[in-house]
């Protein structure tokens, strides 16, 4: 990939990102343990003296960088996530492949993590051609409770920020171009348990019983109505029961199931609807059949939605900085969830995608084989570096 804009990022700061990058694929660390990651981090931005990163969620890091131009005082903050996954890589070509067995970066976040660095080390030593505040997170736990985008909103770490910047690799967009949309671009996650409790009793008499799996089958044919019935298509809604737990024996009538699922959708307004109803349905599929139910919902994210003034300009920055054909609608509005959506419950976001389809790289995010190329890192780093300083300077 090839941009027309002068560089960034000198040398040393290009090796020190390429080296971030490596390491933490080398030694990646899952959710909310990314303990040896935050001190890689603190160690790089030291050594190009930056210091007083703030530890926030435990794992995760935050710096401030403050601009010393004068000027109208912007204040941008920009997320890179940087936790890994339980899966076994499966990339034996790669030098510096996982060396943790069942865990890997099979989503992206050792480049957003190091994407965040150089941007970082970009802004500290051009801090006099910008007036206000950048600050980038180094986030922790993106992939699983406890949020670390939760608690960047619970710790008001956005309080008095005009915008902030996210980023993920794009497998189905190709290497070297990049795409954002309006609107929600990934859907809210909660989660629910429930637990249905009847009466055990010989399979031969049920009448003698209450069968929650009876209950249970109800639950799982009716609430899909809900999405089917209740919810516009455009929405993007979906409930799922992914686990079902229950049944002593074939012949006893079953006096407890625990069922837990996923709520979803692009719409915040229907957010709270769709949990509502999934609790109405569950106490009525009991109540009718005699039995009893629990249920907890576990808030998760909510969905990530683009500020549409933002899509604009970086629309037409990647035009200026890579041409028009490096800009790519084809990335549609996905079907997952990123807790970025905390942020951009907070201020004016964007979450742009930057892609990483090439010829022998048709790998997918959270599988075993997936990997993005480190010829992306350092023009990737660039561009954002760029996007963020016409957004201070606006």
């Amino acid at each position: 990939m090839t941009t027309r804009t002068n560089s960034f990022l000198p040398n040393a700061e290009r090796e020190a990102v390429m080296e971030l990058r490596h390491a933490m694929h080398r030694e990646p660390e899952l959710s909310n343990a990314e303990w040896k990651t935050q001190e890689r981090i603190r160690e790089i931005l030291q050594r190009f003296g930056i210091d007083g990163a703030q530890v926030f969620h435990n794992t995760g890091l935050y710096v401030d960088i403050e601009g010393a131009a004068s000027g109208p005082k912007r204040l941008i903050a920009v997320r890179g996530d940087i936790d890994a996954l339980p899966i076994r890589e499966m990339r034996d070509d790669l030098p510096y492949r996982s060396q943790v067995d069942g865990v890997m970066h099979a989503c992206g976040h050792d480049m957003h993590g190091s994407i965040a660095l150089g941007t970082a080390l970009a802004f500290n030593r051009i801090r006099e051609n910008f007036a206000g505040k950048v600050r980038v997170f180094f986030q922790p736990a993106e992939e699983a409770e406890p949020l670390g985008g939760r608690t960047v909103a619970q710790e008001k770490l956005l309080d008095g920020f005009d915008r902030a910047v996210g980023f993920h690799v794009a497998p189905d967009l190709p290497a070297g171009t990049f795409g954002a949309r309006e609107g929600a671009v990934t859907k809210s996650a909660d989660s629910f348990k429930l637990t249905i409790t009847g009466k055990m009793a010989h399979g031969a008499a049920p009448f003698k019983g209450v069968d929650a799996i009876a209950i249970a089958a109800t639950f799982v044919n009716e609430v899909q109505k809900v999405v089917s019935r209740e919810m516009p298509g455009d929405d993007g809604a979906v409930i799922t029961v992914g686990v079902i737990r229950g049944g002593e024996a074939a012949n006893i009538i079953c006096p407890s199931v625990v069922m837990e699922g996923t709520i979803r959708t692009r719409s915040p307004v229907r957010r709270a609807l769709l949990t509502e109803r999934v609790r109405e349905i569950a106490e009525a599929a009991a109540s009718m059949h005699r039995g009893q139910a629990g249920l907890i919902i576990r808030t998760g994210e909510p969905p990530v939605v683009n500020d549409p003034e933002m899509v604009n300009r970086f629309r037409q920055l990647v035009h200026d900085a890579a041409g028009h054909q490096a800009f790519s609608d084809e990335k549609q509005r996905g079907d997952g969830s990123d807790d970025f959506g905390f942020y951009s419950a907070c201020v004016p976001s964007i979450y742009f995608w930057f892609g990483s389809r090439a010829p022998g790289n048709d790998s997918h995010l959270h599988t075993p084989t997936f990997g993005v190329s480190d010829d992306l890192l350092i023009p990737t780093t660039e561009l954002a570096v760029r996007y963020i300083l016409d957004l201070l300077r606006s």
